[in-house]
């Protein structure tokens, strides 16, 4: 059993205390940021952005500079998703649950490029190409930036993004030492699964009523 915690929980012994309280916190309102995704609740910005605000700074403190970009962006993303979600396409009804469109896939591409070159030169720059994580960073940065940004825009697709980045975050993070943030992309990934779901039959609902 205390194997198994060291496995777990060993590099915890290293963090401050503060740091670990805070980590749990991010975590907590990942959870319900995501949560609340899936239920297609605009809820999901608001408590997204505290989850962000809270891994900026740990991650800087960290040094993990891919993991901290990609919450700068969701941070950003999640003002400007929070406007789009508000935003009345009539007088009765909000941005709905929408397929991506073949000039979005194109900005899409675009943006996944972009990001790629973008990390690369941080990277570069600071000299962060010392091990394997570094490459794996790069990607899963460029496959959440596109997933957030499709989900601002409430597009079904989004949740085929979050659920590629969840699942190579889970083994990602625990290397890094991150165990609780490695569970919470375990769950993220089921319930990204279930959101998919769920906003695939709204849509149908939604294109069948019409």
């Amino acid at each position: 059993m205390n194997l198994i915690f060291d496995v777990l929980f060993g590099q915890y012994s290293e963090y401050d205390s503060v740091d670990i309280v805070l980590e749990i916190i991010a975590v907590f309102f990942g959870f319900l940021s995501v949560w609340f995704s899936k239920e297609n609740k605009i809820l999901v910005f608001p408590t997204g952005i505290i989850s962000t605000l809270i891994f900026v700074y740990l991650l800087l403190k960290w040094e993990l500079l891919g993991d901290m970009m990609i919450n700068v962006y969701y941070f950003i993303m999640s003002i400007y998703g929070w406007y789009i979600w508000m935003k009345k396409v009539d007088d009765t009804q909000v941005t709905p649950i929408s397929r991506t469109t073949f000039n979005e896939k194109k900005i899409s591409i675009a943006l996944f490029i972009a990001t790629l070159l973008f990390v690369f030169l941080i990277y570069q720059t600071f000299d962060k190409w010392t091990s394997w994580v570094a490459y794996v960073d790069t990607l899963t940065t460029a496959i959440f930036f596109v997933g957030m940004w499709l989900m601002a825009k409430r597009k079904l697709e989004n949740w085929i993004y979050w659920i590629i980045g969840d699942i190579i975050s889970v083994p990602l993070y625990f290397y890094k030492g991150l165990t609780f943030t490695s569970f919470q992309y375990f769950i993220f990934t089921f319930i990204a699964i279930f959101g998919y779901l769920a906003w695939k039959k709204n849509l149908n609902s939604t294109l069948a009523t019409a």
